[in-house]
């Protein structure tokens, strides 16, 4: 059974791109080339909160990954956050960013309503994280929420 890693980072810096980086850094999942997939939860899968991913291999593998992302210019609040739904057989993961807490976290609960809807599968347990940061004046503010499939893997 593979394990699925849930962790969250929030970094403010000079560039946009810096603050991007600097978040990934502090979910631990930096030195990875992400790889995006869209939703599903692979069954027989576990999904772990983690307050950053583990050694998942050697620096500039490729990582796949379901993100939330969100970066904004200071000043300002960013949030994002991944919600997950699963049960005995596959699930989902949706994702979702904006400006506020509260409404990134109902957008994630309506997206995982509308995909359970969707699904004649057996959906038995539900989570929700969203990660926030201010941006400073002049700066940039990045927050990610990564979803880390398993263990890397070479790119080459």
């Amino acid at each position: 059974m593979s394990t699925i890693h849930v962790a969250r980072g929030a970094a403010t810096a000079p560039t946009e791109m810096a603050s991007y980086d600097a978040a990934l850094a502090d979910a631990n999942v930096h030195n990875y080339n992400l790889v995006p997939v869209s939703s599903v939860v692979p069954a027989g899968a576990t999904v772990e909160v983690v307050d950053a991913a583990p050694d998942l291999g050697p620096a500039g593998n490729r990582l796949t990954v379901v993100q939330a992302r969100a970066t904004t210019a200071g000043p300002g609040e960013v949030a994002a956050g991944l919600g997950w739904s699963t049960g005995p057989g596959p699930g989902l993961f949706y994702e979702a960013s904006g400006g506020d807490v509260d409404e990134v976290a109902a957008e994630i609960r309506a997206g995982l309503d509308a995909g359970e809807a969707l699904r004649d599968w057996a959906f038995t347990d539900r989570e929700v994280t969203v990660e926030a940061v201010d941006a400073p004046a002049g700066g940039y503010a990045t927050v990610v929420v990564v979803a880390a499939y398993g263990e890397s893997e070479p790119i080459i």
